[in-house]
C-alpha cells in the first residue's frame, strides 16, 4: 500500500519543487509566451481588418467597374445610334441625289429627242420641198395641154422619185 498513499516528506519536496519550477516559468517562460501570444492574436485582428478592407474596397472597385462598364455600353450606343442616322442621311442624300440626276438625265433625252425630231421634220420638209421642186421642173420643162395628162405625169414621176 505504500504505492498507493505517498508520505508527507515526498508530498511536500514535490509541492516545493513544484513552486519552484512554477515560479522559474512564471519569471522567464511565461511573461514571454503570453506576449508572444498577445502579439500572434493582435497580428491575427490585424490580418483579419485588412482582409475585411480588402474586401470591401473590391467591391467598390467592382461598383466601379460595373458603372464603368455601364457607360462604355452607353456610349457605345449612343455612337451606334449616331452612326445609323448619318447613315440614313447620307443614304437619303444619295437618293435624292439620284432622283434629281435621274429626272436631269429624262429632261436632257427628252430635249435631244425633240430636237432630232425637229431636225427630222425640217430634214423631211427640205426633202419634199426637193422633190417637189425637181418634179414642177420637170413639169415646167414639158409642156402638158392635158390636165389627165399632168396627173399620169405627176403620178409616174413620183413613183420614180425615191424617198431619202
Amino acid at each position: 500500500m505504500q504505492l498507493v498513499t505517498p508520505g508527507i516528506g515526498l508530498i511536500f519536496w514535490m509541492l516545493v519543487s513544484f513552486s519552484l519550477v512554477m515560479l522559474i516559468l512564471k519569471a522567464f517562460a511565461w511573461t514571454p509566451i503570453m506576449k508572444g501570444i498577445h502579439q500572434r492574436e493582435e497580428t491575427i485582428e490585424k490580418a483579419l481588418e485588412a482582409a475585411n478592407e480588402a474586401k470591401k474596397e473590391m467591391l467598390l472597385l467592382k461598383a466601379g467597374n460595373e458603372q464603368l462598364l455601364r457607360e462604355a455600353k452607353d456610349e457605345r450606343d449612343a455612337l451606334m445610334r449616331d452612326a445609323r442616322k448619318m447613315k440614313e442621311a447620307i443614304l437619303e442624300e444619295a437618293r435624292s441625289k439620284a432622283s434629281e440626276e435621274s429626272a436631269r438625265i429624262v429632261e436632257n433625252a427628252r430635249e435631244n429627242i425633240q430636237f432630232e425630231k425637229m431636225a427630222a421634220i425640217n430634214d423631211l420638209k427640205n426633202q419634199i420641198a426637193a422633190i417637189s421642186m425637181e418634179i414642177a421642173e420637170k413639169l415646167v420643162g414639158k409642156e402638158l395641154e392635158n390636165i389627165q395628162q399632168q396627173h399620169q405625169l405627176t403620178e409616174k414621176l413620183l413613183k420614180e422619185v425615191k424617198i431619202n
